[in-house]
């Protein structure tokens, strides 16, 4: 990354956006970052300032904003190159709980981070999708071209951003990249409230001696990609010069799906526990096998994974451990 540029990260406080927030300060550039903290924590903006030091934070600007507030989206995007856009209201369940919020900010936000993108001549707005706009379509690996009907509010609204990102490229020539993001995992990814991730949810449960909740029977697999593999693809798809490349949807995984109930088994295995799950019923709008074809992100965007599961759980425990460090003690 030679050019220096100015980058605007929307969800900076949170798990996905707080890593290409460091990721970007620790090349040389220059990164607005916004968030309201309704999902984000100020610990995560904390502990990037902490790794990367006094000289690379005073390039970062944060603005405590929601990208429900048209203003501040027009206030960050100004005078930025590239928008890495992260900010969401996550989790098919919340959104089935409550579809009016999932809305609010997944369409009405996205759509003002598109418009002040656009108003301030933003080079290339990058956004994260997820595959959970594949819906009902049981084909396997999942293809781009190919979605099915979606299960919740949050898949209809992550579609929607695809869409309105295709007819403002084609409205208005703006250049978008869409990212489908397949179970994404790594440090700060937040283990705490009833719509955390999988992962850090069990790595919690494990650490502390809690109970390791399996949805459904444990043959549900997913396509776990580390969030280094998300941090490559944010930036190949912010920079790629090639036009066949741009506005387009591509999905970035790893390309092997892995069992409930063998993330379990590595999980244990890793942290010298013996786990004994508690099965509980699957939970409303969750498919039941994920994975991803992601030849058309090798092909055009030049991507390639550096992680697999096993080898982002490594990478992924000590932080956890450091964090839960104080419930291990108090057991001993």
């Amino acid at each position: 990354m030679a050019a220096v540029k100015t980058w605007l990260v929307t969800g900076s406080a949170g798990f996905i956006g707080s890593h290409l927030v460091e990721h970007l300060l620790r090349r040389g550039q220059y990164v607005v970052s916004l968030d309201n903290f309704a999902t984000g924590h100020r610990a995560n903006l904390d502990e990037i300032e902490h790794a990367v030091g006094p000289d690379a934070w005073r390039r970062h600007r944060f603005i405590e904003a929601s990208i429900g507030d048209a203003h501040a989206c027009r206030e960050a995007c100004r005078g930025v190159d590239v928008v890495l856009h992260q900010a969401a209201l996550g989790s098919v369940p919340r959104s089935i709980a409550d579809p009016a919020a999932t809305h609010q900010t997944n369409v009405n936000g996205f759509v003002n981070v598109l418009l002040a993108a656009r108003e301030a001549k933003v080079r290339r707005f990058v956004y994260a999708s997820s595959s959970s706009t594949y819906g009902d379509d049981a084909t396997l690996p999942k293809v781009e071209a190919v979605t099915g009907a979606p299960l919740s509010p949050y898949a209809v609204s992550k579609r929607a951003n695809e869409l309105y990102a295709d007819v403002f490229a084609r409205c208005y020539g703006m250049q978008t990249v869409g990212l489908r993001y397949f179970n994404v995992f790594g440090p700060r990814q937040d283990p705490e409230g009833a719509y955390a991730a999988v992962i850090p949810r069990w790595i919690r449960a494990m650490l502390t001696g809690g109970t390791v909740e399996v949805n459904g029977d444990g043959e549900t697999s997913r396509d776990f990609c580390y969030i280094a593999n998300v941090v490559q693809a944010n930036l190949l798809a912010a920079l790629i010069e090639d036009p066949r490349a741009l506005n387009q949807i591509y999905n970035i995984a790893v390309g092997v799906n892995t069992s409930l109930k063998r993330l379990l088994e590595v999980l244990a295995s890793l942290l010298d526990v013996d786990a004994q799950p508690a099965y509980r019923p699957l939970r409303a709008g969750d498919v039941r096998h994920s994975l991803a074809d992601i030849s058309r992100a090798r092909e055009l965007l030049g991507y390639q994974p550096t992680h697999s599961v096993a080898t982002g759980l490594q990478e992924s425990l000590s932080w956890y451990v450091e964090r839960f460090a104080g419930a291990l003690a108090l057991q001993r």
